[in-house]
């Protein structure tokens, strides 16, 4: 189905009211349709994607642009500082306000676990200590992903190696597997029956194909220079730093590769990205209303 007649069918079946979850992988189309209901019933956009949270990108993480962003309220975008430590925990604390704050959220994003602790709640794990996370740093992460307990290896992406040195510090930090610690959550500030919940479910070719498309455009706004401006303070210890596209591309402003191979290794690591997203979602939001493309 065309893009366009699958965001109409979406708002002839949504209410001004209801509050709207959107997910789906990166550069699947999640902004357009949350721009599309704000502009045609209202309400503030809301981000849960993780990169999009850091002041220091916008075009490189696909953010909404200052006239999209003018063009509806728009909350939890581009606040945080490269250096602040960041997490699910600390997304949920800052959306609670938001959600409260009298306005119908229209929350969109590719963080898939932003939006299981939104719907589903999220355990109150202790904070890891600094010596334990500057360890689990200098680990490879085979070496992290040994030391997990099964029910934990069963449900994270061990592919994924933040979340599998996540879960390693809460194991090494309070003796408990990060499994156990989810066993304990409490309830939802979000109950996902009282949300319309969309998922983006996509053509892998179509996909990829969009990716390309968007990273040629990512480079024609200006994500080079964006770059070029953070590279003297890179750390590639950072989650913020990490963004797919900034390595590749901090790798050629070193000259250390040329801006085609960097072009194609960003193309390539977001691909292999968004075919995670697409199989998590198919697995844990597979009783949300979905839209094909194409």
């Amino acid at each position: 189905m065309p893009i366009a007649a699958a965001f109409e069918n979406v708002l002839r079946n949504l209410s001004a009211e209801q509050p709207v979850l959107i997910a789906g992988p990166t550069a699947s189309g999640k902004s357009a349709l949350a721009l599309e209901i704000a502009d045609r019933q209202g309400g503030v956009i809301v981000n849960a994607d993780a990169s999009q949270v850091y002041d220091c990108w916008r075009v490189i993480t696909a953010r909404p642009s200052a006239e999209e962003e003018a063009a509806a309220p728009h909350a939890l975008y581009g606040y945080i500082a490269a250096t602040s430590p960041y997490s699910t925990g600390h997304w949920l604390r800052d959306v609670t306000p938001v959600l409260t704050a009298g306005v119908r959220p229209i929350i969109t994003g590719g963080t898939g676990l932003y939006f299981s602790a939104l719907t589903r709640g999220l355990a109150e794990i202790p904070a890891t200590p600094t010596e334990v996370r500057a360890q689990a740093d200098l680990l490879p992460v085979g070496d992290l992903a040994v030391a997990l307990d099964p029910k934990t290896i069963s449900r994270i992406d061990m592919k994924n190696r933040a979340r599998v040195q996540r879960a390693w510090e809460v194991q090494q930090a309070t003796g408990r597997g990060l499994a156990d610690w989810q066993d304990d959550t409490g309830p939802p500030i979000l109950p996902i029956s009282r949300t319309y919940p969309i998922v983006f479910d996509v053509e892998k070719d179509w996909l990829n194909d969009r990716i390309a498309r968007r990273f040629d455009l990512m480079l024609k706004a200006g994500a080079l220079e964006e770059i070029r401006a953070v590279a003297p303070y890179y750390d590639p210890a950072l989650p913020a730093h990490r963004a797919i596209g900034v390595p590749e591309l901090v790798s050629y402003l070193k000259n250390e590769t040329s801006l085609e191979d960097a072009r194609g290794a960003a193309i390539i690591a977001t691909r292999q990205f968004a075919k995670r997203q697409r199989t998590w979602m198919r697995s844990k939001m597979s009783d949300w209303n979905a839209i094909f493309c194409p």
